[in-house]
């Protein structure tokens, strides 16, 4: 035998199935959500250590220049002083 139409604990279990399949569908968007921000963030640390590596291959081309500057106005002094002793 069905109960009646307007049976009170009818009328809570129907409410009560349709706030259980409202919050299903509440985790599941937060759960999509969730997986895009992970998704995302692994993006990001790929990409920083891509610039990390290029940043140190960067760094590592760059430390002879110093080094040269120094030996040119050293080759440079030399030469001068030595221009300037052959002077009669």
């Amino acid at each position: 035998m069905t109960p009646p139409p307007h049976d009170p604990a009818t009328s809570v279990a129907v409410e009560l199935e349709k706030i259980r399949g409202e919050l299903t569908a509440g985790f599941a968007r937060t759960d999509g959500s969730l997986a895009l921000l992970v998704q995302r963030g692994d993006q990001n640390d790929r990409k920083l250590d891509d610039h990390e590596t290029r940043l140190d291959a960067l760094e590592r081309g760059r430390w002879p220049l110093p080094s040269l500057a120094a030996l040119v106005a050293l080759v440079g002094l030399a030469l001068s002083l030595w221009q300037f002793a052959a002077r009669p």
